[in-house]
């Protein structure tokens, strides 16, 4: 059995899990665009056939609601089978109780994702669809963190040589801040995209996660780690690409007047605008559990080197007593 720091296929099998977990994301993203989530009646048959079964290249054309929708269930089943495939090559390749217990943790999670997925079918529920998109931001968050904590860096903290003097415990306060409002936005995201509501709350909580997570990538830049500078970088891109689709979903979808821009409901460039809008939200939330983590962990690796130096002169004096009487 090998550990995080000489296993390379668990990390690696755990992105490819990521990126198959955004077919379900940004195939669930555009059903709420095109509000085609009632496209069936019927769950877990599709119209009354089998899920796996049904003709649904055929609906491409003739029906674009039931195409999009049936993709994404099917796209959700094999994020399940992936994460079944996590969970078996993580007892034969990891040591550790707690990363084996966080596949299983994926693993649960993507099963009650698609009872929660059912469950809005039936019960033609909007308030379990608005979960149902934030429980998939965080499972696809905790994927790619599995991939961290299962990387050759994780043991090291990037192989940093001095950690005791970068990692502040302001800024393992200012990471965990960030990434709660990050997650807030995107719940305000989803009020407004599955319910109708809370558009104002919506910009004034963007306003305020991207001051946070400037003030976050710039701090962790200053830190000088380069395991913290490369996470920042990642949350700096996916934030200007999300504030970029922010901007081109509000004016798709309300026009812009002082250029003559006239909004059309459920024009392509909307539809593009609004999905990718909802699929970068998630990529933020991801980068910032990942700078937290990261943050977390060389704050630990700090305070346990703080800790084994302090017990070295009381050690060493304990042998000098000791050779005295």
């Amino acid at each position: 059995m090998t550990t995080a720091s000489s296993d390379r296929w668990l990390p690696r099998y755990a992105v490819l899990t990521a990126a198959i977990a955004l077919l379900p994301i940004g195939m669930g993203a555009l059903v709420t665009t095109l509000d085609a989530g009632m496209a069936f009646l019927d769950w877990p048959t599709s119209d009354g056939q089998n899920m796996f079964l049904y003709p649904w290249l055929r609906d491409f054309h003739a029906n674009r609601d039931k195409f999009v929708e049936h993709g994404h269930r099917l796209a959700g089943s094999l994020i399940g089978m992936f994460s079944i495939g996590l969970v078996a090559l993580t007892r034969r390749r990891e040591s550790r109780g707690w990363v084996r217990a966080l596949a299983i943790g994926i693993l649960a999670a993507v099963v009650l994702q698609g009872l929660l997925g059912g469950f809005r079918v039936i019960a033609d529920a909007r308030v379990a669809a608005l979960i149902h998109g934030l429980f998939a931001s965080l499972i696809f968050s905790t994927i790619t963190l599995f991939a961290l904590v299962t990387g050759s860096k994780w043991t090291s903290g990037g192989r940093v040589s001095d950690i005791s003097t970068s990692v502040s415990n302001s800024l393992k306060f200012l990471a965990i801040v960030n990434l709660l409002t990050v997650f807030g936005q995107s719940l305000l995201g989803g009020l407004v995209r599955h319910l109708g509501f809370a558009l104002h709350e919506h910009l004034g909580g963007a306003i305020l996660a991207t001051v946070l997570s400037v003030v976050l990538i710039v701090s962790s830049w200053r830190s000088g780690q380069a395991w913290l500078r490369l996470a920042a970088i990642g949350l700096l891109i996916v934030l200007l690409v999300q504030l970029g689709l922010g901007a081109g979903a509000w004016v798709t979808r309300f026009g812009f007047p002082t250029t003559g821009y006239v909004a059309v409901q459920q024009a392509p460039e909307q539809i593009l605008f609004r999905t990718a809008h909802a699929v970068a939200a998630m990529f933020v939330l991801m980068m910032s559990v990942q700078l937290a983590a990261r943050v977390l962990r060389l704050n630990w690796l700090s305070g346990a080197r703080f800790q084994r130096a302090d017990s070295l002169p009381v050690h060493s004096a304990t042998l000098a007593g000791g050779a005295v009487r």
